[in-house]
């Protein structure tokens, strides 16, 4: 059995991403490619998005669950706002872009849930589609 209490403010920031970004389940020890799930913390100060431009996930679903403040996620057919203690989920094959606008007052806070994880996002752009 295994078990991990994790506090996501005693992490590190996970990559090179210029968005504070926490990996829970790294820090629990499972691996960034071919786990189960990947599960992140994003704090998105005004005009941030969440790492990512634009891009479609091949296998992954990828759910976000606002924790503080109001999430915008873009679509090429719709933008998607997402409120306190709201949860949207993004099947694979679906673009989206999840950011906090430049004339947002406040940063968002969300947990990002990929399950699988795996490195399977392709760019998207919308002027092709």
């Amino acid at each position: 059995m295994g078990y991990h209490l994790l506090d996501p403010d005693d992490l590190d920031q996970w990559d090179d991403r210029p968005t504070d970004v926490r990996s829970l389940s790294v820090a629990a020890g499972y691996e960034y490619q071919n786990s189960k799930l990947g599960l992140r913390v994003y704090e998105l100060a005004p005009g941030e998005q969440s790492g990512l431009a634009y891009h479609v996930h091949d296998e992954q679903v990828e759910a976000f669950y606002v924790l503080d403040g109001t999430l915008h996620v873009e679509t090429p057919d719709d933008e998607y706002v997402v409120d306190a203690d709201q949860a949207l989920f993004v099947d694979p094959g679906s673009p989206q872009r999840a950011y906090n606008p430049d004339d947002a007052d406040d940063a968002v806070r969300v947990l990002a849930i990929g399950a699988p994880s795996v490195d399977d996002a392709q760019p998207y752009e919308p002027e092709e589609a």
